[in-house]
């Protein structure tokens, strides 16, 4: 049985979570989530607290106890203070943009890339290389912050391009003349 799996999802005030079946939807000050799992695993709410557990011993159950358990825990976590992800443009003339809901960027390609910003993220951009991304799924928050990435990817020998804010680049020596 799963370590995390077992430990109750506590609840705090200004939360409400109701379950229907194998769906869950938790509403909260910063937003609202709802998500449907596979039926293996039994949700129940019990006084301020959702246990998360097993129906069988199956490999795919047990499999699906913890991530079920750490997926609701987020969606909790979320709606109460979003989560967020920081990236950051390198690069001459390489910058970012936001208008309405497309982030324009220019990363050196032969046109600009206009991005559309999926509902339920915002995206602030400062300085015209500073990317702060924000929202109450924590999925969703990742995924753009990939995508956001994937279009100029770190360059090892400059360290040009779009990293999140943290992330090591291990830099390769240039050539060498003889």
């Amino acid at each position: 049985m799963s370590r995390i799996g077992k430990l109750p999802i506590k609840i705090d005030n200004g939360v409400t979570v109701s379950i229907e079946g194998s769906c869950v939807k938790v509403k909260g000050p910063q937003g609202e989530l709802s998500k449907t799992f596979d039926p293996c695993v039994s949700i129940t709410q019990q006084d301020q607290a959702i246990v998360v557990t097993p129906k069988n011993d199956e490999r795919f159950t047990l499999a699906m106890h913890g991530t079920v358990r750490a997926i609701i825990a987020n969606m909790v976590k979320g709606v109460q203070t979003h989560f967020s992800k920081d990236l950051e443009i390198k690069g001459v003339g390489f910058k970012a943009a936001v208008s309405g809901n497309v982030l324009d960027l220019a990363l050196g390609c032969s046109h600009p890339i206009k991005y559309k910003i999926p509902a339920g993220v915002s995206v602030q951009v400062k300085d015209n290389t500073q990317i702060h991304v924000e929202g109450a799924d924590s999925h969703l928050v990742g995924q753009v912050a990939a995508h956001i990435k994937r279009f100029r990817k770190i360059e090892p020998y400059k360290g040009r391009g779009v990293r999140i804010i943290g992330e090591y680049v291990q830099h390769k020596e240039g050539k060498k003349k003889a």
